[in-house]
């Protein structure tokens, strides 16, 4: 990312902190604030709070001497556009303001990557000939580095759901998958080869078909519960019910793993030492937002384990997230050190160096019987077992030495 940014600074890049004279400038305006889930009054907890959206659309009315394009980036209930709408076009300057939706769908490890070469690129507008003549202005920009074919068009409101859904979709595979994962451990199957065999048929295909300890990351969670509270408003309960169901198979999936690491260990981790191996909601990123490790670390905590949290971008992040919880939590860089003098390893985030790491030389340091619980399916369960692990993974049964 630095290295392109670099090479257009100053040519056709620029950053500014001169908000209001940008966008005078501008002929189209990409709409990218905070759109969180309220807190607070009405849809608390499962509806958007649109009220950064307002303050930009208030900020640009006022700032607008000539018509512009204003495209929605953020990620919006249906019918979002209709606000802007209200609000852009509230008094009569005799500025025209024509919206479209532009959702992103970049990955966050994968963003530069997932920009430059997008799987797809989704504009929506009005049906009409100025939203029509937005939209083919928006279509122009993309032309320079997006196939014609990898350009959808919808009307507004399909592309504000079809953000939402997809979100919805990606996070239903994972809780599906997971809801197997289950099954597995009480039967003897093995989830991995259960993904494999399901993943192979075309119409299914293989991605996020990886069972863990549960789906994170700032949107998931957030834009199901908006889909169930959009639902709801429109008095779709059995729809609403199918997609919080979701949500709560998640919670019970980190449960689940938090249950089983009790169990295996004796039922009771009173001051028992466990290294946690990846705090971050996936690798090659340092984000932690509704990261799995969260709930996981605090109800270890509850059971009262004493934590030793090791990952390589996500530290200072945790210490953010388990803020006020001192006396019981180590950060430490180095996994090695980590996971000296513990009786368990929690693994939560499959960063690629732990599986290069020498855990003959861990298990040497650890308390025993040594436990480690690969959350991710991540390592190689038989050479920790023949190293002397007792060895817990996700949907498959444990290798034990007991």
């Amino acid at each position: 990312l630095e290295e392109r940014v670099l090479k257009v600074r100053g040519k056709n890049l620029f950053f500014s902190t001169d908000i209001d004279t940008c966008i005078d400038l501008a002929d189209i305006i990409f709409v990218s604030v905070n759109t969180p889930t309220k807190s607070f009054g009405e849809g608390a907890g499962k509806a958007v709070d649109l009220q950064f959206i307002e303050q930009t659309a208030r900020r640009i009315k006022e700032n607008s001497k000539s018509n512009k394009i204003v495209v929605e980036k953020s990620t919006l209930p249906v019918r979002a556009a209709e606000t802007l709408e209200t609000i852009l076009h509230s008094g009569s300057n005799g500025v025209q303001f024509e919206i479209l939706s532009n959702p992103e769908f970049m990955a966050e490890g994968t963003g530069v990557r997932d920009m430059e070469f997008p799987d797809r690129v989704l504009i929506g507008s009005k049906d009409t000939p100025t939203g029509l003549a937005a939209r083919q202005e928006l279509i122009n920009l993309y032309l320079h580095w997006v196939p014609e074919e990898n350009l959808i068009t919808t009307n507004l409101w399909s592309s504000e759901l079809s953000k939402l859904v997809s979100n919805a979709f990606l996070a239903q595979r994972i809780s599906s998958i997971n809801s197997i994962a289950a099954i597995c451990e009480a039967t003897e199957a093995n989830v991995t080869e259960v993904s494999k065999a399901v993943g192979r048929d075309s119409r299914i295909g293989s991605k996020f078909l990886n069972a863990g300890p549960g789906f994170g990351g700032s949107c998931f969670r957030k834009d199901i519960l908006n889909l169930v509270y959009l639902c709801e408003y429109y008095q779709l309960n059995e729809v609403a019910s199918f997609w919080e169901q979701v949500v709560a198979l998640n919670d019970y999936q980190m449960e689940r793993y938090v249950k089983r690491i009790l169990q295996a260990m004796f039922n009771t981790l009173v001051n028992k030492k466990l290294a946690i191996f990846g705090f971050a909601f996936k690798p090659d990123t340092g984000d932690t937002r509704d990261a799995p490790a969260i709930y996981i670390c605090k109800r270890l905590l509850e059971e009262k384990a004493q934590l030793r949290i090791t990952d390589p971008h996500a530290l200072e992040n945790a210490r953010k997230d388990l803020e006020g919880i001192d006396n019981d939590v180590d950060y430490i860089e180095d996994p090695y050190n980590a996971a000296e003098g513990v009786h368990g390893i929690a693994l939560i985030t499959e960063w690629a160096e732990y599986s290069k790491l020498d855990f003959q030389k861990i298990f040497d340091k650890m308390e025993k019987p040594a436990f480690i619980f690969d959350g991710r399916n991540h390592l190689d369960h038989k050479a920790l077992y023949d190293i002397g692990f007792n060895v817990y993974s996700v949907g498959k049964a444990p290798l034990a030495h007991f």
